[in-house]
């Protein structure tokens, strides 16, 4: 076995680890709603449900990222509407954060035409990103009105960024190359921002990178977040 091939496999070992140190959370969020249930009827089926279905979501993205990465997948680059996009991400991502307390609020900065990217790959990435950091802004935040997940977009001088921001946190490429660096090797590779495995902001990571993209620390206004840089589709727009 080569060098490279055993750095690949490690990865991909630290990868399995971190989304088991995840898994954790959503499970034994149902098992405690289940054990309410037997003991006072006090569960709440709709947080089971929740729950179940964010793992779920967290495992199939995990799995088209190890899919675009090896190529199992065909990866196609097609004209996209980010407001599409945007909006499909918060509605996926609507149970998880009512669960948490968080609001989700769109803010699509201006007309933009159609984006040259892998519709499924960036739905995926931003709802696996926005999932960590809805976590993280219920974790850290105990100001109700501050508990709010932006989906957004504007224009920067490489081109259309597409993220999901928060308030009150910064989240740096530091903390970004920290975690990256931690995965598999501790059960919190984002301390500062996340008291979990952080395990949606990787397997985001990982999507992007499968998508040729860059998932880098991204300010929209005054705040913090995760995003990447689009180019725009100019054939259409010229259409």
């Amino acid at each position: 076995m080569s060098l490279d091939s055993a750095k690949i496999i490690n990865k991909e070992v630290e990868s399995i680890i971190n989304i088991a140190e995840q898994l954790k959370l959503p499970f034994l969020q149902i098992l405690r709603e289940v054990e309410a249930l037997k003991l006072n009827n006090q569960g709440d089926l709709n947080n089971i449900e929740t729950s179940a279905e964010y793992a779920l979501s967290l495992l199939d993205n995990y799995l088209l990222s190890i899919r675009l990465s090896n190529k199992e997948l065909e990866f196609n680059s097609e004209p996209v509407s980010i407001s599409h996009i945007l909006y499909e991400s918060a509605r996926l991502l609507e149970k998880l954060a009512k669960q948490y307390g968080v609001y989700i609020e769109l803010d699509i900065n201006g007309k933009f035409g159609p984006v040259e990217a892998n519709g499924l790959g960036l739905q995926s990435a931003l709802f696996s990103a926005g999932s960590s950091l809805i976590e993280a802004v219920s974790a850290n935040t105990s100001d109700k009105s501050s508990k709010r997940l932006y989906l957004a977009s504007h224009k920067s001088r490489y081109g259309i960024v597409v993220g999901a921001y928060i308030d009150n946190m910064v989240i740096t490429n530091k903390i970004l190359k920290q975690g990256r660096a931690l995965m598999g090797i501790s059960r919190q590779p984002f301390p500062t921002i996340i008291p979990s495995a952080g395990a949606g902001i990787l397997v985001a990571d990982r999507i992007m990178r499968a998508m040729n993209l860059n998932l880098k620390s991204s300010r929209h206004n005054k705040l913090y977040g995760l995003g990447a840089v689009l180019h725009s589709n100019e054939q259409l727009q010229l259409v």
